[in-house]
């Protein structure tokens, strides 16, 4: 049986750690706000980006003589799949919920007889995807050594996709990514959203000078 000293240095022990434990979710909901915040700031420049863009495309009349990025190649029968996920598990179905949806689609054009491409940003797609699309796969980007997604990460994906529709390897590309609503794992949330808005502006430089 414990004495009375071993009884009080356990409960000191389990205070210290109550108090140690509580400092980290201090830490830990100090970044998940900044996190928050950061993908809601960036959203309405995403969209505006988006809408920019899109207006662009549509108000080209003569697309023989528009740059090739409004214009497109008129085709649909190459489609290259640009999956965003983290290079970091344990953030429940962040990464999941991309693969699901990315098959699903997958799936949709295999059906249709069209040829399937696909860039993987982030090891955990490529890890999932590789089971059943290895052959697909011609690109996979991985990002683990970055803390925080920057203009060069996302350039370097912008242009890979740019340079394969400038040399006429598919006719349409899909972006996969998770969109921020509610509370998830803010590392990879911020991550993948200023990734994101990033490839944004490098597409959207290139067409401006085209």
């Amino acid at each position: 049986m414990a004495s009375l000293d071993d009884l009080k240095k356990r409960i000191s022990s389990v205070k210290s750690t109550q108090k140690i434990t509580k400092a980290m979710k201090m830490v830990a909901a100090a970044k998940l706000r900044r996190a928050q915040e950061s993908a809601e700031r960036g959203r309405p420049y995403s969209e505006k980006m988006n809408n920019i863009i899109l207006n662009l495309s549509s108000g080209v009349s003569d697309k023989e003589n528009a740059p090739k990025l409004l214009s497109g190649t008129g085709d649909d029968k190459v489609h290259l799949c640009v999956v965003l996920t983290a290079d970091r598990g344990l953030c429940g179905g962040f990464n999941s919920n991309i693969i699901k949806k990315a098959k699903s689609y997958f799936q949709k054009i295999s059906d249709s007889g069209k040829t399937l491409k696909i860039i993987t940003v982030g090891s955990k797609g490529y890890d999932q995807l590789k089971r059943l699309y290895q052959d697909k796969i011609i690109e996979n980007i991985s990002f683990k050594e970055s803390k925080n997604a920057n203009y060069f990460d996302a350039d370097k994906v912008g242009k890979i996709i740019i340079e394969k529709f400038e040399n006429n390897e598919f006719d349409v590309c899909t972006i996969f990514y998770n969109q921020f609503k509610k509370m998830q794992p803010e590392t990879q949330v911020k991550w993948l959203t200023n990734l994101l808005l990033n490839i944004i502006e490098v597409v959207k430089q290139q067409l401006l000078k085209n």
